[in-house]
C-alpha cells in the first residue's frame, strides 16, 4: 500500500513563520494562494507586472509583485504556471534569486523530471498535486473538506523538505481528504498517460467514433449524441462514487449485461497493446521531445490542427444545440 496523510497525521507549523511565493494565478493558483491564505500561511503572489492576473490576485486580498521580487522575498516558491513557460521563467526570474536553504514547489512534475528546470543543490525540490481542477480545490476547500493530492520530494537539502511539502498539503486542504505518496517520475508518467489514453485523448476519440458508427447506421445525430456523449457523464459519476462494481450494480440489468459482455468486445488487447505503445513513448521521453520541438516551433498554434478537426466534426455542431435545450446558462 502506498504510504498516506490525513489531516491529523500533518502540522502546518513547519511553514507558519515562512513565506510561501505563489507563482501564476491562474486555476491553480487562485485556488491554492487563497486556500493558503485562508490557512493562516504567509502568501505572496508572483506575477509578471502589468499581466491580466495582477488586478485580480490583489482585489483578492494579495500582496502581489513581480516574480523576481517574490521569490526573493519567499522561503518556498511554488510555481503554478503553465508547464511550456517555466524554463524560461526559471532562468529569467527565478534562478538568480533562488537562494541556499529555499524550497523549490511545483504541482506536476515535468519541469523537473525532464530537465527543463536543473534546480541547484542546495535548495530543497518539492511537489503536491491536487487531482482536481482548482475550481474543486477551491470549492472542497470552503465546503470544509478538501481535494485529495499526490505528493514527493525530490530533493531535500534542508532535511525538512516532507514537513514543507505535507504542511503546504494541509495549508490547500488535500489532508482533509487525503494525500499519497509519490515520486516526480510517478507524477509525470501516470499523468500524461490517463490525460492520453483516458481522460481526454481516448474519451474523446470514443465518443466521436461511437457517436458516427450510430450515424453512418441511419440514427438521428441528435438521439445518438444523447447516448454516447450527454450520458457518459452519468455514468463516470456513478463510477466515481461507487466504482466500476457499484456502477454496473447501479444499471439496468440490460445495460449490465450488455456492458460487462461487449465492453472487451470493443476495449479489447489490441487497444491495451496500444496504451502500451503511448506510455512507451512517453517513458522513453519521445512524447516529450515531440511536445517541445513542435511548441518551440507553433506556439499554441500547435493545438490548431487538431481542434479544428474536433471543432468541424457534427458531434461538436450536434452538441452546440443540443447543449442549449440543456443547460439554462449555456454561452456556445
Amino acid at each position: 500500500m502506498a504510504k498516506s496523510w490525513k489531516d491529523s497525521d500533518v502540522s502546518i507549523d513547519p511553514i507558519k513563520n515562512q513565506t510561501v511565493a505563489v507563482i501564476g494565478y491562474g486555476i491553480q493558483g487562485d485556488a491554492q494562494s487563497n486556500n493558503l491564505k485562508d490557512s493562516g500561511v504567509n502568501v505572496i503572489v508572483g506575477l509578471q507586472e502589468n499581466g491580466s492576473s495582477w488586478k485580480k490576485a490583489t482585489n483578492d486580498g494579495h500582496k502581489v509583485m513581480p516574480i523576481a521580487k517574490a521569490v526573493e522575498k519567499a522561503d518556498i516558491v511554488h510555481v503554478l504556471i503553465p508547464d511550456m513557460v517555466q524554463a524560461q521563467v526559471y532562468k529569467e526570474q527565478i534562478e538568480p534569486n533562488l537562494k541556499a536553504g529555499k524550497a523549490l514547489s511545483f504541482s506536476h512534475a515535468a519541469a523537473i523530471h525532464w530537465g527543463w528546470i536543473t534546480a541547484p543543490k542546495d535548495v530543497d525540490v518539492i511537489m503536491v498535486a491536487p487531482k482536481g481542477p482548482g475550481s474543486k480545490v477551491r470549492e472542497t476547500y470552503l465546503q470544509g473538506f478538501g481535494t485529495p493530492a499526490i505528493a514527493a520530494v525530490y530533493q531535500d537539502f534542508t532535511k525538512k523538505a516532507w514537513d514543507r511539502t505535507l504542511a503546504i498539503a494541509k495549508g490547500i486542504g488535500s489532508t482533509r481528504a487525503g494525500v499519497i505518496e509519490t515520486t516526480f517520475k510517478e507524477e509525470v508518467e501516470t499523468d500524461w498517460f490517463g490525460e492520453q489514453v483516458d481522460l481526454c485523448g481516448g474519451s474523446a476519440s470514443m465518443i466521436m467514433n461511437a457517436f458516427e458508427t450510430l450515424v453512418e447506421a441511419g440514427y438521428q445525430p441528435e438521439i445518438a449524441y444523447f447516448e454516447v456523449l450527454h450520458e457518459l457523464k452519468l455514468i463516470v459519476d456513478m463510477i466515481q462514487r461507487y466504482g466500476i462494481a457499484g456502477m454496473y450494480r447501479r444499471v439496468s440489468e440490460t445495460a449490465r449485461y450488455g456492458g460487462l459482455t461487449r465492453g472487451p468486445m470493443v476495449m479489447d488487447k489490441d487497444v491495451k497493446q496500444k496504451m502500451k505503445k503511448v506510455l512507451k513513448m512517453i517513458q522513453d521521453g519521445t512524447f516529450n521531445q515531440e511536445w517541445i520541438s513542435d511548441y518551440k516551433k507553433n506556439g499554441k498554434n500547435a493545438f490548431d490542427r487538431y481542434m479544428k478537426e474536433i471543432e468541424a466534426h457534427q458531434v461538436e455542431k450536434v452538441g452546440k444545440i443540443m447543449r442549449k435545450m440543456m443547460w439554462s446558462d449555456s454561452t456556445e
